[in-house]
Parts: structure tokens; sequence; C-alpha cells
């Protein structure tokens, strides 16, 4: 067995284990409540034939024994009516209930549907109905499994979330280990196409051809960056978000197919967030990127940029396949990807850059099927 297999093994032992004891528990428990309930039906059961006792018993009779099992109960709420209804006799009711004659019949209305009731025959054709309530120990006891039940599932959460939180950390020290590995083995053939650009700019070589190749490397550097940065505190300067955008705007327009329509919106006025403007750029990257392979590569791409009082709001619209709602948390899941190519990390990516190093928001804000997609990413203003 391989460490994660073990892993889940343990977590799903201790999760089956806690429910079993749970069951155990609210089993015994149960039954105990059950034995109660017959033991103080029973104590009611001598109460009434001690009350019929009493009625039946001669003046001269030693009453002590009678009196004391009437004196016993100091716990059980009970109700004496008579043959018309009417409430005869009272014990061991909350004086309040007793002040308010609307609230005792409604109490006893209470007791009739929590016990069955006991007749007791007070002789010369007096039988009086004798009901009564349970104790406040078996009131509570009632209320025990709920607790108990509350307290298992408790634990269960917190079982699943310790060795969610521990897979999640693996996943992400995985995820660093690998970003930083590859800005390294970026690195060598990087510094080597610098070098060769040197070279190029001592021939007879056109100037254009070394501007754009001066582009590409300067791209593959922003990129070494990004990687190097997965897993550590990024840096976030005040940035113009109007600007950082449209930079990211234009430099993806110019290597799309020229069957994407690209088109901007944004105000005029700078609009000022903390931001780590290299990552910022990966995550427009990756959404724009997705909504031209939503599209097939021909369509419509609309970038906006609003804002309100606190946020700035980025909007990525395409005219794309679209997305059913109930995948719309589901797709910033590492490995969640409708393409039969690709390891789905981007849009996952995206949440992490967006939501934990800058505290913004990123969402699906709309969707349609057949007629394209809007993310949204909410970033808080300075």
């Amino acid at each position: 067995m391989n460490l994660p297999d073990e892993r889940s093994f343990n977590r799903w032992f201790i999760i089956l284990s806690c429910l079993v004891v749970t069951a155990l528990v609210l089993w015994n428990t149960s039954i105990f409540f059950q034995r109660l309930k017959e033991d103080e039906r029973a104590k009611m059961n001598i109460w009434a034939q001690a009350q019929e006792e009493l009625s039946a018993a001669p003046e001269d009779a030693d009453l002590s024994l009678i009196l004391e099992i009437l004196n016993n109960n100091t716990t059980i709420p009970i109700i004496h009516t008579n043959e018309d209804g009417a409430i005869a006799y009272t014990t061991n009711i909350d004086p309040v209930i007793l002040e308010d004659r609307e609230r005792l019949e409604e109490y006893l209305i209470e007791l009739k549907e929590e016990n069955e009731p006991i007749a007791v025959d007070l002789g010369e054709g007096q039988v009086q109905n004798l009901y009564y309530g349970n104790s406040p120990a078996l009131n509570k006891l009632k209320y025990y499994p709920i607790g108990l039940t509350l307290i298992g599932f408790l634990f269960i959460g917190v079982v699943y979330f310790f060795y969610t939180t521990t897979k999640n950390s693996e996943q992400n020290k995985l995820w660093a280990g690998m970003a930083k590995e590859t800005a390294h083995q970026i690195g060598t053939p990087l510094s080597s196409l610098i070098g060769w650009t040197e070279i190029l700019k001592s021939e007879d070589v056109d100037p254009s051809y070394i501007k754009e190749m001066e582009k590409d490397i300067d791209r593959l550097q922003t990129i070494t960056e990004r990687f190097s940065k997965i897993g550590s505190a990024p840096n976030l300067k005040e940035i113009n978000i109007v600007e950082a955008t449209r930079e990211s705007f234009d430099y993806l327009k110019l290597r799309s197919s020229n069957l994407i329509d690209f088109s901007i919106q944004t105000p005029r006025q700078p609009i000022w967030v903390m931001l780590n403007e290299q990552l910022y750029s990966w995550t427009i990257e990756n959404l724009v990127k997705n909504a031209i392979d939503a599209m097939r590569g021909k369509g419509e791409l609309l970038i906006e940029i609003k804002q309100d009082m606190k946020q700035a709001h980025i909007y990525i619209t395409d005219t794309g396949k679209g997305i059913d709602k109930n995948k719309f948390k589901v797709i910033f899941e590492p490995g969640q990807t409708t393409k039969k190519r690709g390891w789905g990390l981007g849009l996952s990516l995206a949440r992490r850059i967006i939501e934990e190093y800058h505290q913004g928001k990123i969402k699906v804000a709309k969707s349609e099927i057949g007629k394209g997609t809007t993310f949204q990413i909410s970033l808080k203003k300075i």
C-alpha cells in the first residue's frame, strides 16, 4: 500500500469508526431512554393505585405508606381530570402555568400527547384520568442524542478538513516545486538566446527581426519570473489596472489569430490597485487563452474594466460554447478541463493568483450554452 492509499484508508477508517461509535452510543441511549420511560410509567401506576387506596381507606387506617408513595413524586408533572374532563388536581406544575388558566389547558393538551393517561377509580363511580409528563431528567436525556450526533459530525468534519488541508498543502508544495524547476530549466536556454541576439546585432540582420526576437525573449523572461514566484509571497505595488490590462491585451492581440475580433473598453482615468503586474498579466493571459479555445479560434473577445466605490472589476467576455451552471465553481479546481489536451491548471492558477495573492475574487459572472461566457475579476482599489 503506497502512502496516499494508506492515508486515504486511515481517513476513512477514522470516519467510519466515529460513525459506528456514535451509532452504538445512540442505540444504547435510545434503550436507556425507553427503560426510564417505562420506569416512570410504572411509578405513575403505583402512584395512581396509592390514590385509589387513599380514597377507599377507613378513617382509622394507617396511611403512612400511602402518603409516602404520594409524596415521593417531586419531579413528574401530573394533572387529574374528572369525569367531565375538567382539571381537578395538579402536582409538580410550574406556578407560572398554574396562574394562567388558558396556559394550564394548553399544558394539559401537551401532557395528553406525551403519555397515555392512567385511570384512577376513586369509588362511588368517580373515575379520574391521570395525565403525566416526562421528568426533567428524561427531557434532558431526550436531547442528548442530538448533541452527540452533532459532536460526531463535527469530529468527522475536523478529520475531513485535516486530511483535505494536508492534501492541498502537499499539492501546493508540488506545484511550487514544479514551477521553480520549470523557471530554472527555462533560464539556461534563455541566457543562450540573449547571447545569440547580441551576436546577431553585430551582423547584417534586419533590425526588425531582432526587435521581435527581443520581445519574445522579454516574454520568456516574464514567464520565468512568473513561475519563480509561485509558492512565495509576491511583491505588490501600486499599479494602474487600466494600463496593466491594456498592455496584456495588446500583447495577446498581436499574437492571436486574425479570426478573433479583440476589443477593450476601459475608463479614461487610472484605477490604482495593489498588484503584482507579472502575475496579473498571467491571469489575463490564461483567461484569454481559455476564451480563444472556447471559441475554437474564431469569434469576438471583449475586455471591460468597470469600478465602484471600493473595487475595480475586469470582465472578459467571449462568444464561445459556454459553461453549464453546475460547473461554475468546479472549473477552478485543479485538473478540471474540457480540452483534449491540457492539465486543467490555468483557471486554478488564476484563482490562486487573484484570491490568495491579491485578496480579490474571480468567478464566472454569466454564461450561456452556445452564446458565450463572461469571467469577472474583482480587486480592491487603493
